[in-house]
């Protein structure tokens, strides 16, 4: 893990741990709505694998102090702050230059269709959107966007950010860095062993809402339509 082997790599949570430490795991979750390019890198599962490291990423970063609850405290204060600043940045964008996206050409880093996905859930749940965004893959990545293109209120949108940022950060880093301890201690399993199926879970999980909106939207408008 500690070169990079294949585009596989790219997908793995524990590649960016090994290679880029505290500072690569903030740049892609800031880089996940801040570039809005960063909706093919692992989000959820980054954060959820990252409080398994959380003391070692931690340490090798910044130094320990000691305690474990400190240390993943920091590294989830920290990840919550990229993804503030990421969704702001995104937010400017999309209220300074977002119109003009909606008449870009489809790219590999760009694809039009994610924004017209996170502009309807964004219609739909208003300004919850902004907190709800946060735990769905692609969608938090334009849901910023869309903020600014719509021009929701900055305050309100500030305060949903932060919200939403650190509900999102501590909840997945701490249930990595507890769920670990958990099996550790009481099944004598290290989670770092079995890290595939886990991204896989996460993966299902946080993309299911998605899927079924997706199909069951899909469904709804050819009823309408016959």
């Amino acid at each position: 893990m500690e070169n990079y082997e294949s585009w596989k790599d790219l997908l793995n949570p524990e590649f960016y741990i090994k290679m880029g430490g505290f500072w690569l795991i903030l740049f892609i979750i800031f880089a996940e709505t801040g570039l809005f390019i960063g909706f093919f890198l692992p989000g959820d599962s980054l954060l959820f694998v990252s409080g398994i490291y959380a003391v070692e990423i931690v340490k090798e970063s910044i130094g320990s102090t000691g305690s474990d609850f400190l240390d993943t405290s920091i590294l989830a204060t920290a990840v919550a702050i990229a993804a503030i600043i990421g969704n702001e940045v995104g937010y400017w964008f999309g209220l300074k230059a977002g119109p003009a996206l909606y008449k870009r050409e489809d790219s590999f880093l760009f694809k039009k269709k994610y924004l017209f996905q996170a502009h309807d859930f964004f219609e739909q749940h208003g300004a919850l959107a902004v907190i709800m965004a946060r735990f769905l893959p692609i969608v938090r990545t334009f849901t910023p966007i869309v903020a600014g293109i719509v021009k929701m209120d900055k305050t309100r949108f500030l305060i949903d950010n932060i919200v939403g940022a650190f509900l999102w950060s501590f909840s997945l880093i701490f249930a990595g860095h507890y769920l670990d301890a958990l099996f550790k201690n009481q099944f004598d399993i290290d989670l770092k062993s079995h890290l595939e199926m886990i991204i896989l879970i996460i993966v299902l999980i946080t993309t299911l809402p998605l899927i079924m909106k997706f199909a069951f939207g899909k469904k709804k408008k050819e009823e309408e339509i016959s």
